[in-house]
């Protein structure tokens, strides 16, 4: 009798232990939206024999959205298949081990260890989701998320073959990136609230589900974090097709004259164009009637600051996070090129 009291009492408590709610089930609303958008913008482009989708403003609409989104797919899969990695072969403990205790340390050092991604912006955001879910503090994943599209070695060979015999300008690019990046961490542990992000990047993932094998939850997770960050890029990318159609040339020209002027359009423009950072230095380059401080804004504040990247880092860690985020590092990112362009250019 004692001992069936015994298990009904450790039944019960078991039944009490909240469980962590899963994080590959949901499905968040845009998904959906974005993914019949995808669809159908994939359609037109297909299809497009009608006379009026054959006009030149549509097709240069038509060339800019495919260009950037096929820029970006490969390092958006690059991402993802380091996120899903990360999720199923590497130990839990493993970053956390790694990384200074001291989160203020942690943001250096992760804002450093972003020049071993070789991608884009597209590939540091499921990443940086993936080091969140497996204990990193948020702060060094956001630096890392920062950094890795700025510094890794394809991006500042692309700067230096761009900006020939001017080595000023690489290493502007670097020391710019990097300062942002730490910056945005400290804030970020100063000022950055938890409730901000999406409820599951709130629970530490302890890495391989039990009931899958880990190449199952490998696929799986590849599967998810493609599908989802997909169709916000196609948001992004229709969006700075929008703006490179509709915004004459003239316009550029009326900025390049002013130095506080020039800084900010070049900035705002990093956004809404959308390059990929492997192909901005070679923009930048061209825009030769801006000052070299101007276009050292537009080459630290695109990788970070985007509109496809946007749409991604709110769809993956929420939208309270994305406008936030966004904001403050833009701010940073056009005073840090204007100290060190200053300093250095």
């Amino acid at each position: 009798m004692e001992k069936s009291e015994e298990l009904v009492g450790a039944a019960e408590a078991v039944a009490v232990v909240p469980l962590a709610p899963p994080l590959r089930r949901n499905r968040p609303w845009p998904l959906g939206a974005a993914l019949a958008i995808a669809v159908g913008v994939t359609a037109v482009l297909l299809l497009a024999d009608t006379q009026w989708l054959n006009q030149p403003a549509v097709q240069a609409w038509r060339t800019v959205c495919l260009a950037i989104t096929v820029q970006a797919l490969p390092f958006l899969l690059l991402g993802t298949v380091l996120s899903g990695a990360i999720n199923a072969f590497v130990p839990a403990d493993l970053f956390t081990r790694v990384l200074p205790d001291r989160a203020a340390l942690a943001v250096p050092v992760a804002g450093v260890a972003g020049a071993v991604l070789p991608g884009c912006e597209c590939a540091s955001v499921p990443v940086a989701n993936s080091l969140i879910r497996r204990g990193v503090t948020p702060a060094a994943a956001f630096a890392f998320l920062l950094s890795a599209p700025a510094i890794n070695p394809v991006v500042l060979t692309a700067t230096a073959v761009a900006f020939p015999g001017n080595p000023a300008m690489v290493a502007a690019r670097l020391i710019t990136s990097l300062a942002t990046a730490a910056v945005m961490g400290w804030l970020w542990l100063w000022l950055g609230k938890e409730r901000w992000l999406r409820p599951a990047l709130r629970h530490r993932h302890t890495g391989h589900e039990h009931g899958h094998s880990r190449w199952t939850e490998f696929r799986l997770g590849c599967q998810h974090d493609f599908l989802h960050a997909g169709g916000f890029l196609v948001f992004g990318a229709m969006a700075a097709a929008t703006f490179n159609v509709t915004v004459p040339r003239s316009v550029l020209d009326t900025f390049s004259g002013s130095p506080w002027l020039s800084v900010l359009f070049l900035a705002a423009l990093a956004v809404l164009l959308a390059v990929c950072s492997e192909a901005d230095a070679f923009v930048a380059a061209s825009l030769t009637g801006f000052s070299p401080t101007a276009r050292l804004a537009f080459l630290v504040v695109g990788p970070m600051v985007d509109l496809k990247l946007m749409a991604l880092q709110a769809g993956t860690f929420g939208r309270a996070f994305a406008w936030r985020f966004s904001t403050a590092t833009t701010v940073v990112a056009v005073t840090a090129s204007v100290l060190i362009g200053g300093a250095l250019l």
